[in-house]
């Protein structure tokens, strides 16, 4: 997949502009608040509906505007097709264009695919669960057709029941809603662990080259509740402790996953550095999983490349996505060093002042 343009309308501090990156690598060079990673978060929000930088959606839109607009052509080279995608969020909400119809965001997400590498990645290991089920769910939304019903049914359900028990309501009540849970549940939960079997070993893979002194590592996956238990018995011994929280304790909604080294068992024993690390193997193995899916590569935004991250590591990312066909979206104050000595065909564009330029 490539991103042959990208425009952007009052997004953060542009008012209007627009950029044709290259196919491979494209840095944008400026000062810290120049709006750098603004571009970046303009392609991630195609492909999400949402920022990778903060959940507030009125900090995206420029001051004394009343919203924003992005716009993207993507290429695939696979089908040799090309298609046109659109967001733009306004006081009626967040609207979803596909070759300039209406549609819902979630269509429009099947179209475009971008994933980023950026300084609070590290939270994707340390953070709340909820982080990684996030990251998990982006991945099989692109390979599971059914997920996104099956996940909204799951959701639906999970919010009738924690109402119920909040309100103590009768165990016939809840009886109905156990079972239409239990429904939606285990497809859900085998749809992840699919998707995250084939995961696992391109995760481990590349930890073994980012952070091999840790020894070999383990990539695990928890659904939420016991595997193998039937999930309908699970609620009903449970509901007594249910009724006491107000919300249901078990369940794919607190399915996790986790990385371990032989020498760093706990995510505890691992530095901000080396989380970080972790979390790229974990993006960069969803990358190549969706190339193995799909047929194509998705757009790869990496933001600061030199934070938190030695230069030696650094190397060991940029060759790694080097070796793959990936169009890259890379920011920095100065150019990486790591960039420079890797060799890529690289097309610098300058930052200033909410204004980008293509440098010759």
């Amino acid at each position: 997949m490539e991103l042959r343009r990208l425009r952007i309308d009052h997004l953060r501090v542009f008012e209007h502009i627009e950029i044709e990156p290259a196919p491979d690598w494209n840095l944008f060079l400026g000062a810290n608040g120049a709006g750098k990673t603004s571009v970046l978060e303009a392609a991630f929000l195609l492909s999400h509906g949402r920022s990778f930088r903060t959940s507030l959606k009125d900090a995206l839109v420029r001051r004394g505007a009343n919203g924003y607009t992005v716009f993207g052509e993507l290429h695939d080279a696979k089908h040799s097709t090309s298609r046109r995608v659109g967001l733009a969020r306004n006081g009626a909400g967040l609207e979803a264009r596909l070759e300039g119809e209406v549609v819902p965001a979630a269509e429009l997400m099947r179209h475009a695919a971008v994933l980023c590498f950026e300084p609070g990645s590290h939270e994707l290991i340390s953070g709340a669960s909820e982080e990684r089920r996030r990251f998990l769910d982006w991945g099989v939304f692109h390979v599971e057709h059914e997920f996104l019903s099956v996940w909204r049914r799951y959701q639906r359900a999970l919010k009738q029941r924690n109402a119920l028990l909040r309100a103590d309501s009768s165990s016939s009540a809840l009886d109905a809603w156990d079972h239409e849970l239990a429904q939606a549940a285990g497809p859900l939960a085998q749809m992840r662990e699919r998707y995250f079997r084939l995961l696992e070993p391109l995760i481990a893979n590349l930890l073994a080259s980012l952070l091999g002194e840790l020894g070999d590592a383990q990539v695990r996956f928890e659904p939420g509740y016991e595997p193998g238990r039937d999930f309908v018995d699970l609620l009903g011994v449970q509901r007594g402790r249910d009724l006491a929280r107000g919300y249901t304790a078990s369940g794919p909604h607190r399915a996790d996953w986790s990385i371990a080294f032989e020498y760093a068992p706990r995510r505890e024993h691992l530095s901000r550095g080396q989380e970080k690390l972790c979390a790229f193997a974990a993006v960069m193995a969803q990358a190549q999983l969706f190339q193995q899916t799909s047929g194509e590569w998705p757009i790869l935004c990496l933001d600061d490349l030199a934070s938190e991250v030695d230069s030696d590591h650094q190397k060991r990312i940029v060759a790694s996505v080097a070796a793959s066909a990936l169009q890259v979206l890379v920011t920095g104050t100065q150019e990486p060093e790591a960039i420079e000595k890797q060799g890529v065909r690289l097309t610098r564009f300058h930052v200033e002042q909410g204004h980008v330029t293509r440098l010759l």
